[in-house]
């Protein structure tokens, strides 16, 4: 396809794209080995939040992947980044035990706070949790979404994530959420701007077609869909985004680049 002649970096998404849980999706390892020594520049992105950044990379690492921290753009990254604008703002935290270590430099409160950081908290979920945001809220509190995604893949299949609770604070508090993740124009952007390059030169490798694809194509990216993890043909195929490739599995992405990087 005409497009990928002109792809000189690439984000890759994570979980789903190169593993499920603890098992790597067969030959990521290689792919990502291939693309790496050919010279295209790579961040690898994820709206995961339940891992911190050290234990994300401990992950990646020992599922085989040779991937540097500075390589990984992650939605709970992006979220610090955008808190530290405000200077030293109080927050209430529905994060995962590892991931509140890297919220530690904020003040934290249960009953006043200037914003409340949604992040995955699994089966922690409950009407008191729920409620005790929604008096946040309508305290003053701004509602920060690490992610609002529907749902993730899982070794027993597919789990509800926490796009539906994020909903349900909005249309209780009568107040839009600020999305930090994909498929935030701003999350594409700061990834961009890491990579030093313009969107038409970049290309999204992600297994949510409208999170990933339809996200990274809004932001002027290549979309390339890959049929692991989330990916249902049913749920693809009734979404109004139209990946500019679908293939497989990343392992055939090397074998889809070209072999010399334009523009090198």
């Amino acid at each position: 396809m005409p497009k990928l002649s002109l792809i000189q970096g690439i984000l890759i998404d994570l979980d789903g794209v190169l593993y499920v849980d603890s098992n790597v999706i067969e030959g990521a390892v290689e792919a990502i080995a291939e693309i790496k020594r050919r010279g295209y520049r790579c961040r690898f992105i994820t709206n995961t939040s339940t891992l911190s950044a050290a234990s994300l990379h401990d992950k990646i690492t020992r599922l085989g992947f040779d991937i540097d921290e500075r390589e990984i753009v992650s939605a709970t990254r992006a979220t610090l980044i955008y808190l530290e604008q405000f200077g030293d703002p109080v927050c209430h935290l529905l994060l995962a035990d590892d991931v509140r270590r890297d919220f530690e430099r904020f003040r934290q409160s249960d009953t006043q706070a200037d914003f409340v950081i949604v992040g995955d908290i699994g089966d922690r979920w409950s009407y008191p949790v729920l409620n005790r945001v929604f008096r946040l809220l309508t305290g003053g509190a701004r509602l920060i979404a690490v992610h609002k995604n529907r749902f993730w893949q899982t070794e027993q299949g597919l789990q509800m994530d926490i796009g539906a609770f994020v909903s349900a604070l909005e249309y209780a508090s009568g107040q839009q959420a600020t999305i930090i993740g994909k498929p935030s124009p701003d999350f594409f952007r700061a990834a961009l701007t890491e990579l030093e390059l313009p969107p038409k030169r970049v290309a999204i490798v992600g297994d949510d077609i409208d999170s990933d694809i339809g996200g990274g194509q809004n932001a002027g990216l290549i979309g390339i869909l890959v049929k692991t993890g989330k990916y249902r043909k049913a749920y693809a195929d009734a979404s109004r985004v139209m990946p500019d490739l679908i293939i497989p599995s990343v392992a055939e992405l090397p074998a889809r680049l070209p072999i010399e990087i334009a523009g090198s």
